[in-house]
C-alpha cells in the first residue's frame, strides 16, 4: 500500500469505486478505517485529549456512506465518541468544533470536492482550522507504521443533524447584518436561484434563503446525487456556470448562487444572468470588506488581473498576490495579521474565500451570506450587488495553456525554465518582470498590440506548468502567446495542451 500517494496537499484523496478505466481503487473501506485509527492517535498526541469527540459528514458521493461507516468504525474502535452529521458541508465540519451546544475535538468531511464520481477523500479539522500538509503526512506515516491500538473502552456514535444548527447560524448572521425593518425576512421580495449541482449545497435554498423570505422557486439540482447527472458542481466549470446563468434569466431572478460539491467554494450570477466569479467575485467581496475595514490587505492567488489590483487600490485597500492554493492564501493572510498587517480577506480565483471574521475558514456558504447582507440592504434602495463593481476594468481576453513536462524529474526541469526565462526576455524592451511576485514568473507585456501580462508557474502537485495570459485589447493574447512560444520552443520537454 502506497500511503503517500493518498496525500493531496492538506487533504487525502483517492479512487473510491471502480468505473473508470485505468483507475484502480486505493481508498478502500479498510484503508479509511486505518486512517481513522491513525487520526485518533495523532489527535491524542497533538491535543492531549484521551477520548476525543469527532464530527463526521459526507457530501453526496455514492461512495460516501460506505467510507463514512468505515471512519466511524475506526473511531469507535479507538475509543472516540462520534457525531454522525449525515450529508453535510466541509465548512460545517469545522464549525462543529466550535459549536456552542456540542463542541467536538475534531471534524472530518468525506469529500473529493468537484472531482469525478469515482473519487473521494477526507478533509480534517480541529479547533485551530484545517490541517496542513505536514499534519496529513504525519497521519499517513502513522497509518503506514501501523502504530495505533484498539481501545479497551470502545467509543460510541450519535446522530446529529448539525446542518440545521449551521444553517441557523447563517440565518441569524444575515438578519443581524442586514438589520432591516422586516428583521426576520430581509430577503422578502427577492427571487434567488440556487444551483447545488446535486452536491451538498441544496440546504442553502430551503434552510437559509426560504427562512429569510426569498422566493427560491427557480432553484435547481438541490437533491444530493453522487452521479452528478446534470453538471459537475463546480463554479469554475463552464457548463455549470452556464446552467445557473440560464436559470436566472429563465426565472427573472435577481440573483443566482452556485456551490461546489462540498460548499467550500461558491460564485454568484447577477440580475442579467451574467456570472460574478473569479476576479469579479474577488472585487465584489473586497468592496464590502474594505468599506468595513479601510486599508485592509486583500490576499489573493497569483493569477488575478491588473484590473482587480486597480479596483482594490481605488477602494482604499492593498492587494497582495501570493501563491495558488487556498491554504497558501489563507496562511499568508494569517501571517500578515500576525505581523500587525491588517488582512480581513484571503481569496482564490477558484472561489475559495476565507474571512477573518469567520475563523479564516474557506466557507462558500458564509461568503454568500456576507454578500446577501449587502444585497438585502441594496435591494431596499432599488440597487443590486453588481452596482458595487461597475468600475472594475475587465480584460478583453484571457487564456490558460497547460504545458505537461515530459520527463521524470519534472520539478527540476520546471525550476530551470523559470530560472532561465528572465534572461531570455531581458532584451525585450516592452516586457517587464513584475515584482514582488511570489510564484513563478509574471511579466507585464506593454506592447501596443499586447496591453496585458502573463504568468508561468509550476503546478502545485502535477508535472504541469500552467501559463495564464490576459490582455486589455482584442488580439492581445495571441500576440503575447506567439512571442512567448518563440522563446519557450527551446524547452523540448514542454508539451502545450
Amino acid at each position: 500500500m502506497n500511503w503517500k500517494k493518498l496525500q493531496n496537499g492538506s487533504d487525502i484523496r483517492g479512487i473510491a469505486i471502480e468505473g473508470v478505466e485505468g483507475e484502480d481503487v486505493n481508498l478502500t473501506p479498510e484503508v479509511v478505517k486505518t486512517l481513522a485509527q491513525s487520526f485518533v492517535k495523532w489527535l491524542r498526541e497533538e491535543t492531549g485529549t484521551i477520548n476525543p469527540t469527532i464530527a463526521v459528514g459526507t457530501d453526496s458521493r455514492i461512495s460516501g456512506p460506505v467510507l463514512k461507516a468505515s471512519l466511524i468504525e475506526g473511531f469507535i474502535d479507538s475509543g472516540a465518541k462520534v457525531f454522525d452529521c449525515g450529508i453535510a458541508s466541509t465548512p460545517a465540519m469545522f464549525m462543529a468544533t466550535v459549536d456552542k451546544d456540542r463542541p467536538t475535538t475534531a471534524g472530518i468531511m468525506v469529500t473529493a470536492s468537484h472531482l469525478p464520481f469515482n473519487r473521494n477523500g477526507l478533509k480534517f479539522f480541529t479547533k485551530k482550522g484545517g490541517l496542513d500538509k505536514k499534519d496529513i503526512s504525519a497521519i499517513l506515516a502513522i497509518a503506514e507504521s501501523g502504530e495505533f491500538e484498539s481501545a479497551e473502552a470502545k467509543g460510541s456514535v450519535d446522530k446529529y443533524d448539525f446542518m440545521d444548527a449551521y444553517a441557523s447560524m447563517l440565518v441569524d448572521y444575515i438578519r443581524r447584518g442586514a438589520a432591516l425593518p422586516d428583521y426576520n425576512r430581509p430577503l422578502g421580495g427577492m427571487k434567488i436561484v440556487v444551483d447545488a449541482g446535486n452536491g451538498a449545497g441544496g440546504f442553502f435554498a430551503t434552510k437559509v434563503l426560504e427562512r429569510l423570505g426569498a422566493d427560491i422557486s427557480g432553484s435547481q439540482f438541490l437533491e444530493p446525487d453522487g452521479m452528478f447527472p446534470n453538471h459537475v458542481p463546480n463554479p469554475e466549470d463552464k457548463k455549470a456556470m452556464q446552467s445557473v446563468c440560464e436559470a436566472v434569466k429563465r426565472n427573472g431572478a435577481q440573483l443566482g448562487i452556485i456551490f461546489d460539491t462540498d460548499v467550500d467554494r461558491s460564485a454568484i450570477v447577477d440580475e442579467n444572468g451574467e456570472p460574478i466569479n473569479r476576479n469579479s467575485l474577488i472585487a465584489l467581496i473586497s468592496a464590502i470588506i474594505l468599506k468595513e475595514h479601510p486599508g485592509s490587505t486583500v490576499v489573493t492567488d497569483s493569477i488575478t488581473s491588473v484590473g482587480l489590483a486597480d479596483f482594490i487600490k481605488e477602494h482604499g485597500g492593498v492587494h497582495h498576490r501570493f501563491k495558488r492554493g487556498y491554504k497558501n492564501v489563507i496562511n499568508e493572510s494569517l501571517r500578515l495579521n500576525g505581523e500587525g498587517i491588517e488582512s480581513w480577506l484571503a481569496i482564490e480565483t477558484s472561489g475559495h474565500a476565507a474571512l477573518k471574521e469567520n475563523y479564516f475558514l474557506d466557507d462558500g456558504a458564509f461568503l454568500i451570506a456576507k454578500l446577501l447582507v449587502e444585497a438585502a440592504r441594496l435591494n431596499v434602495k432599488g440597487k443590486t450587488l453588481s452596482s458595487l463593481i461597475s468600475t472594475l476594468q475587465k480584460p478583453a481576453e484571457s487564456k490558460e495553456i497547460r504545458f505537461s513536462i515530459a520527463c521524470e524529474d519534472f520539478a527540476e526541469y520546471g525550476k530551470t525554465v523559470l530560472a532561465e526565462l528572465p534572461q531570455l526576455i531581458a532584451g525585450i524592451g516592452d516586457w517587464e518582470i513584475v515584482v514582488p511576485n511570489h510564484e513563478g514568473i509574471r511579466i507585464s507585456c506593454n506592447g501596443a498590440k499586447e496591453k496585458g501580462w502573463f504568468l508561468l508557474r509550476m503546478s502545485l502537485h502535477d508535472p504541469v506548468m500552467p501559463l495564464n495570459i490576459e490582455s486589455g485589447v482584442d488580439g492581445g493574447v495571441s500576440e503575447i502567446e506567439q512571442r512567448l512560444m518563440g522563446i519557450l520552443r527551446r524547452y523540448d520537454k514542454l508539451k502545450a495542451s
